[in-house]
């Protein structure tokens, strides 16, 4: 512990590097970056919580930056150009850290952040269906080398398999209804847009059983954005051999966008004895943050501590 538990510290960050990254300063502080340190980002995204721990930790700190979307990755390291070799940046999914610490030659690390949520990038201007506001592809893949894309899945995988994917993925109640009208739907016409898609669930839920504050497409549309990323398998590694590579006093810290993840990060970090939980209750984001950035709202950060 370094004695700063009682408000976030300043950041020297421009508001031009932060790319609206979601509790940059509550994470830089419970991250507590120190000059000449190595820290892991596990979600590069544009690179504003990277360069935060940078200006932290400057002149010397460094990142390794993780990200398995190229187009994210190329951003990030024009966006970080002027750190230099202070960067890492290396595309890959941070399930993988085992592979790359090896690869790298590090024993230890003094942190890890995990930032779970969708980059703007993603959501705005993708073009891979990772939103539903317009008519895109419906590919969903962070990592345009896999395999299947949510296209894919929904026109191959049983009635019974698309509707576990929203329902376990997406805790969407509907779940079944809107898995007989895909199944029904694809006989006639291939679905391979996000219009076809919403359309499908909108016709598909009565209108009685429409959320009130999300679209009803919300659910379904993360649920097989889970699926096709493997998201909560590659988060469950993660958090439980990712702690073994944080020296001794060095923070984990993730930041989770809903329930799912946020039950998987709860439950790892209580249930192991390596680990010192310090925030009982999640942090969430002011009500500032809120009002200018809306992503925030559903944010939730969890850390703890190597004993």
């Amino acid at each position: 512990m370094k004695g700063n538990e009682d408000r976030p510290a300043q950041s020297n960050v421009r508001e031009s590097d932060i790319h609206q990254a979601v509790l940059l300063k509550e994470a830089v502080f419970w991250l507590s970056p120190s000059e000449g340190g190595i820290y892991v980002d596990g979600n590069l995204g544009l690179g504003g919580h990277t360069a935060a721990i940078l200006e932290a930790s400057k002149p010397s700190g460094k990142v390794i930056g993780f990200d398995w979307d190229n187009e994210a990755l190329t951003l990030a390291k024009k966006n970080l150009s002027r750190y230099g070799e202070r960067v890492v940046y290396v595309r890959r999914n941070f399930a993988e850290l085992d592979e790359v610490m090896t690869e790298l030659g590090l024993a230890e690390v003094d942190g890890i952040l995990l930032d779970l949520g969708l980059s703007s990038l993603q959501i705005d201007a993708s073009g891979r269906g990772f939103s539903f506001q317009g008519n895109e592809p419906l590919d969903m893949r962070m990592d345009d080398r896999r395999g299947e894309t949510a296209a894919d899945l929904l026109n191959h995988c049983s009635e019974e398999e698309l509707a576990d994917i929203f329902y376990y993925y997406g805790e969407e109640r509907q779940a079944r209804r809107i898995a007989a009208h895909i199944v029904a739907e694809r006989k006639k016409q291939k679905i391979v847009t996000t219009s076809q898609l919403v359309h499908l669930i909108v016709k598909a839920v009565p209108r009685r059983f429409h959320p009130q504050k999300i679209h009803v497409a919300t659910r379904s549309f993360q649920g097989l954005r889970i699926a096709v990323n493997n998201e909560l398998d590659n988060l469950e590694k993660i958090l439980t051999y990712g702690f073994r590579y944080i020296r001794p006093g060095g923070r984990f810290c993730v930041i989770s966008f809903h329930s799912l993840e946020d039950r998987l990060v709860k439950r790892q970090f209580n249930n192991n004895k390596a680990l010192r939980v310090l925030t009982p209750k999640p942090v969430m984001a002011s009500d500032a943050e809120k009002g200018s950035n809306p992503r925030s709202r559903s944010a939730k950060m969890r850390v703890a501590e190597v004993r």
